[in-house]
């Protein structure tokens, strides 16, 4: 760790209660009503700027938990109170990923206000949507989902939709892509059912889940192209820059840098690396705590033993990644959640979230790129010939 890092995300969890209990979810603290407090928030920013490591363009996402059932006025103080302690030449952007069932004329306004980045769970129709996001109480959360994205259209909030994909919608891709258009959501991002935590995905032990999500995504893919509606698919648009970047622009994953990102609980306990860490238990590296923003100098929390560990077990995946992968110019490195998570440890190569996620759409990519080139040879050939 002899390179100073750069930090380009902070995701913060505002609490880590959340208001539904979604069937697939990994998160051990979700009935947990703590708050982070804005004195944390402050002791926060302050680090972070005072450390010279902060990106130019600095991305902090509220996360974790249901993030809006914290008041809009919550917010409002925070989203001023970083802005005050933002040093010039920084550009920061709010980012918040939600279940959308809370939002309301307020909250757009807060978006606009701060031009929030928005980002809404929903698994797609009623049914497939309704399977796994319910309430404690155990039902169906999709009309109300749906409302706060009419409220986002409404007041004309841009934002994007993330959707798990399990057993269901897997088979499944015309119904997704007629919801999203008859709803109006023309940004989308699928996440196919992962192991997290103490979450284990039954897409795996059922087999061909790589082959299904490649139907699934070539089918909607290319629908999705035939007629409008759909402006920004994340798996292949999002990719695109990754896959067709020049030979000398180094592949960034912020995820296997120490304070490549930071998060930070509602105590101010700080990790890195993947997110989904944060709240996690493992003896072995001391509950991926690195320090608290209110003790600890981001510089010792970069000497810790617990950085020191987590880095050390990482790279040593990474540069296996490196050696024996031919994606590694697409994802430098993979997710370490992931690694953990399949294989049991951060020194390890490949996971089915590698598959999923890295190499199915990157392999339609490249397959469209023969396509069209031997489509564009063969109209060369025709006219030199006439």
């Amino acid at each position: 760790m002899d390179s100073p890092p750069c930090i380009d995300t902070v995701v913060l969890q505002p609490t880590p209660f959340c208001n539904i209990a979604c069937r697939y979810c990994y998160l051990p603290s979700r009935s947990d009503t703590s708050t982070m407090s804005l004195d944390t928030v402050r002791a926060v920013f302050a680090a972070v700027f005072a450390s010279g490591w902060s990106h130019p363009w600095l991305t902090v996402i509220w996360h974790a938990g249901e993030p809006l059932v914290m008041p809009v006025a919550y917010y409002e103080e925070a989203f001023s109170l970083i802005a005050s302690l933002c040093p010039p030449g920084i550009e920061v952007r709010h980012a918040i990923q939600t279940n959308g069932m809370l939002i309301d004329a307020a909250w757009c306004a807060l978006f606009r206000r701060w031009e929030v980045g928005v980002g809404v769970s929903i698994d797609g129709p009623r049914e497939i949507h309704d399977a796994n996001r319910v309430t404690r109480q155990g039902r169906g959360t999709y009309d109300k989902t749906v409302a706060g994205i009419r409220c986002l259209i409404d007041k004309g909030i841009p934002f994007h939709v993330i959707s798990v994909l399990s057993a269901q919608g897997l088979q499944a891709p015309d119904e997704m892509l007629a919801f999203y258009r008859e709803v109006g959501i023309t940004d989308v991002c699928f996440n196919v059912e992962e192991s997290e935590g103490d979450h284990v995905s039954e897409l795996f032990s059922e087999g061909n889940a790589e082959a299904r999500f490649r139907a699934f995504l070539s089918t909607f893919w290319r629908k999705s192209r035939e007629s409008a509606g759909i402006r920004f698919l994340r798996e292949i648009d999002g990719m695109l820059t990754r896959i067709l970047r020049p030979d000398e622009a180094a592949g960034e994953n912020s995820q296997v840098q120490p304070f490549g990102m930071i998060n930070v609980d509602c105590h101010g306990n700080v990790s890195s690396f993947s997110p989904e860490l944060l709240g996690l238990k493992n003896a072995d590296y001391g509950d991926f705590i690195v320090g608290n923003i209110h003790t600890d100098s981001l510089q010792a929390m970069r000497q810790s033993d617990a950085m020191r560990a987590m880095h050390r077990d990482i790279a040593a995946g990474v540069a296996a990644c490196k050696a024996e992968c031919a994606y590694f110019a697409v994802c430098g490195g993979g997710s370490p959640i992931n690694k953990l998570t399949e294989n049991g440890s951060f020194a390890t190569t490949r996971t089915s979230f590698c598959d999923l996620v890295q190499k199915v759409p990157t392999d339609l990519i490249l397959e469209a790129l023969d396509r069209l080139e031997t489509v564009l040879d063969d109209d060369m050939l025709v006219r030199s010939a006439s």
